[in-house]
């Protein structure tokens, strides 16, 4: 009986760290996506509206990323199953944009504020993702910083929807990125862990 119960401890802490290593695997999947998407605007592989498009499916990826791990905490294998579909299928699309026709000119206006955001973006994640595997973050915590990227990527995704980034959204998705940033510290340093 005594070995019953020690086995099904460690049987459930296993399924527990392995669903807290898929979160953290997510998140340095969403860093390494958005800096494909940054190295594509830099060399001209990606356009700004095509960057836009990309954003606009990051966002619903963090979406369902914060709604997944806000609701239970820890992420199902059904929910796991359907975030890997959705990167996998971002993934292609970002293969796909910078190997079409279609090039921007990496040195227009638009484009280098599309870069900066999507350098911060890559920042973020990074920050999430190193808080997810060190413990500072509690997967709820995890799911409200997602949910400020989604908002992130909603603005950024909007901003270049019409192949150009005026200086004025530039300044309001800085404006998101400044909040989400004092977010990420301050719940990385709030004293909650898993």
């Amino acid at each position: 009986m005594k070995r019953t119960v020690i086995a099904l401890s460690l049987l459930l802490a296993g399924i527990g760290a392995a669903n807290a290593q898929s979160a953290g695997e997510n998140a340095q999947r969403d860093t390494d996506q958005q800096q494909r998407i940054e190295q594509g605007l830099q060399s001209g592989q990606l356009n700004t509206r095509e960057t836009g498009r990309l954003e606009r499916q990051e966002q619903s990826i963090d979406r369902q990323e914060a709604h997944d791990e806000k609701s239970g905490g820890q992420l199902t294998s059904q929910e796991q199953a359907r975030i890997n579909h959705e990167q996998n299928a971002v993934s292609r699309n970002i293969y796909n944009d910078k190997h079409n026709a279609a090039t921007g000119n990496p040195n227009s206006a638009s484009s280098r504020r599309l870069q900066s955001d999507a350098q911060r973006d890559a920042n973020q994640q990074q920050r999430i993702a190193n808080g997810q595997n060190s413990g500072q973050l509690t997967s709820r915590e995890a799911g409200h910083l997602e949910s400020g990227q989604a908002r992130v990527n909603r603005n950024e995704a909007n901003a270049a929807a019409n192949g150009r980034v005026g200086a004025g959204e530039q300044g309001r998705i800085e404006g998101r990125d400044n909040n989400q940033s004092r977010r990420v510290y301050d719940k990385k340093h709030n004293g909650k862990t898993d």
